[in-house]
């Protein structure tokens, strides 16, 4: 005799009550009539999406969630359901899931450990539960907890106290890099304490600068991997557990853990893919400079989207170098994407005749670089104005932390696909993409990188060499040292101080920019927030 249990691993719209209701119901009848479950285990917060924010705020919400669960319990007779949602009770909001069965609810579970860390903030809408949810289904006790719960001993501890003989944990888990193997320690190290198979059921898909990875999986009692679900892509799964002598989930299909550059760039695919189609946009135009940003960009918008839905415009000034409009044209053959020349050199010129008495006497400078970067910027939102076509902005984020960008120009746009992006992982993510068929140029890997703003323009001109730079940034950023404890760690003490000089005074720059996908845990936005206006 064995308990069968079907992992609902869903890419759910957030707001979307409806539509989200119809894929429970749907996947509800599809594992009972095909698959013959017993129950299947959906994400955290399943109807309203993750992170629903401040829609949780608007009753009407909680109106449709109410309505959805009615309609759920009447269409799905003859197998049980673990569900996410919020629920509404003695005087506040829980993160909920609940167990429906026989066409009610039958079970309620409010989550205890409430985020408000990095990217959640939890509490600002929630109240924490405090005590276990045990349910019983074919004479197994079964528990259930969510998500942030299994990252704190209590929970797990309460449940087997409880007497459960199964835990499942529905979750809404954002990816960045890192954090698969992470989950699974932590997952197999509960399991071992309290003898508990565990089944950690994540959610998928692209949310603004979230990406949530699935990759849902099941330990048993003694913390081994028995299944596995795959990454970056919906999926259901059906898992059949003994139940003698005691429960023990049997083998079932085991994807691999994916490598860091296979999982970063499938976190930037999903992000682009989800963000056009959840936002209705009819596909996505960048412009393509030769250059190794928008080379990786356009690279990973093909892989989203299709080459047809995609336009690369390339748009040369009088220091564009041929090289640099061979491979731009190069790239977009190699991967079927139409292309558009539109020269920046006569809109250039008619700024400058309009400034010409504002600027009389001085000197060129940046000013005229900018002019340059802003006259691309309105051909490419024109064209996605036009065309309906979200514009993917091509900085990355060792330009985003230290302002080598320029606002309303290569900063103009709706999406930021790899604005999380040290510039170092930007080229070694554009190998690992060549390694699976070779899109990008050669010579976009090994030249110096420039702007091309001006003549005779590299990057390092202006920047340290990208190694130091993101050695630097990395430990300024994403690990909040001070700049005299990275100088002791061994950096040049001019380099450190120029560069957090640079981080610091770029805040309203990254605050007017776009979003885009996020794959550390100390991404700019959601992550690190830090005023504008400070002495410190």
């Amino acid at each position: 005799m064995s308990l069968r249990i079907l992992i609902a691993q869903l890419n759910l719209l957030v707001g979307d009550v409806a539509g989200n209701r119809d894929r429970v119901i749907a996947t509800a009848k599809a594992a009972r009539e095909v698959h013959g479950a017993d129950l299947v285990v959906f994400p955290e917060l399943t109807l309203t999406g993750y992170p629903p924010e401040d829609l949780l705020l608007r009753p009407e919400l909680m109106e449709r969630t109410q309505a959805a669960l009615a309609e759920i319990c009447a269409q799905t007779w003859g197998i049980a359901l673990v569900l996410g949602y919020p629920k509404a009770a003695l005087g506040g909001l829980y993160n909920g899931a609940g167990v429906i069965a026989d066409g009610r609810i039958v079970a309620e579970y409010a989550k205890q450990h409430l985020p408000n860390y990095s990217v959640f903030d939890e509490k600002r809408y929630f109240t924490p539960g405090s005590a276990p949810c045990i349910l019983e289904l074919k004479g197994v006790r079964i528990a259930l907890t969510i998500c942030e719960d299994i990252w704190e001993e209590g929970p797990s501890r309460q449940a087997a106290e409880a007497g459960a003989a199964l835990l499942v944990n529905i979750n809404a888990s954002p990816f960045h890099m890192g954090k698969a193997l992470q989950r699974e320690l932590l997952v197999a190290r509960r399991a071992e304490e309290h003898r508990l198979p565990i089944v950690y059921a994540n959610l998928v898909g692209g949310q603004d600068e979230l990406v949530f990875d699935g990759g849902s999986f099941v330990v048993d009692a003694h913390g081994q991997i028995t299944a596995r679900l795959p990454f970056f892509a919906e999926a259901t799964q059906v898992v059949d557990v003994a139940l003698d002598p005691r429960p023990h989930p049997l083998p079932a299909s085991c994807v691999p853990l994916p490598g860091e550059e296979e999982a970063v760039y499938g976190a930037l695919v999903l992000g682009v893919r989800d963000y056009v189609r959840k936002n209705g946009f009819q596909g996505a135009v960048l412009g393509l400079s030769g250059g190794i940003d928008s080379a990786l960009t356009l690279a990973v918008a093909v892989d989203a989207l299709g080459p047809e839905q995609v336009e690369a415009v390339l748009m040369p000034s009088r220091y564009t170098a041929s090289m640099s409009n061979e491979d731009a044209l190069a790239q977009a053959r190699a991967l079927g994407v139409r292309t558009r020349m539109i020269p920046i050199e006569p809109a250039f010129q008619a700024f400058l005749g309009m400034l010409e008495a504002e600027f009389a006497g001085a000197p060129p400078d940046v000013t005229e670089e900018n002019i340059q970067a802003r006259c691309r910027g309105v051909i490419l939102m024109a064209i996605s104005n036009k065309q309906g076509r979200i514009l993917l902005t091509t900085g990355n984020k060792s330009e985003m932390a230290v302002g080598y960008a320029t606002l309303y120009g290569d900063m103009a746009g709706g999406f930021a696909p790899i604005k999380d992006l040290f510039k170092t992982l930007v080229y070694r993510l554009a190998g690992y993409r060549n390694g699976v068929s070779p899109v990008i140029p050669e010579r976009v890997l090994t030249r110096a990188p420039s702007a091309e703003l001006r003549a005779d323009q590299t990057d390092q001109d202006s920047l340290p060499p990208y190694d130091l730079l993101d050695a630097i940034l990395k430990r300024y950023i994403e690990l909040d040292e001070s700049v005299g404890h990275i100088i002791a760690a061994g950096y040049p003490e001019a380099e450190v101080s120029r560069v957090a000089r640079m981080v610091d005074r770029n805040e309203y720059k990254r605050r007017q920019a776009p979003p885009g996908v996020r794959i550390t845990c100390r991404a700019f936005g959601r992550d690190r927030r830090y005023p504008i206006t400070s002495g410190f």
